[in-house]
């Protein structure tokens, strides 16, 4: 998944420092190849591809010569918003710890109706939603 962001080094203290995400690659990138493919000319884009343990990838994209406006307000139920779906061993842990850290959750973890898994949502700096899930 793609996820554009307006600062990267927040999103990484976010990602790669709480989160517990994996630098694989930091890079940036210009020219014909990047202008064709994403449709933009002239573009200076820096890119960060991270990995969870499952190897599941997240490339945090900031447009450094064409930024994109934040989203105001965003919804977990506005259509094109996507949100990250992350499993954890103990969620009570992971809400403590990254409450204490400043970050923002809908509820405190619940269990589902069948008993299966405890969730909640918080949201990244920039306002995308993260679902942390623990399977119980």
């Amino acid at each position: 998944m793609g996820l554009p962001v307006k600062d990267m080094k927040t999103s990484l203290r976010f990602y790669r420092d709480l989160l517990g995400l994996k630098v694989e690659k930091d890079f940036s990138e210009r020219g014909e190849f990047i202008d064709a493919i994403i449709g933009i000319n002239d573009l200076d884009l820096w890119m960060v591809k991270l990995t969870a343990p499952d190897g599941w990838m997240l490339e945090l994209l900031e447009y450094k010569s064409h930024p994109g406006e934040p989203r105001r307000n965003p919804s977990i139920k506005d259509v094109g918003h996507a949100h990250l779906a992350l499993t954890v061993d103990s969620i009570e842990e992971e809400y403590k710890r990254l409450k204490d850290a400043g970050v923002r959750f809908i509820s405190s973890p619940q269990v589902s109706p069948d008993g299966y898994a405890k969730v909640a949502f918080c949201q990244d700096p920039e306002g995308n939603y993260v679902e942390l899930v623990e399977v119980l």
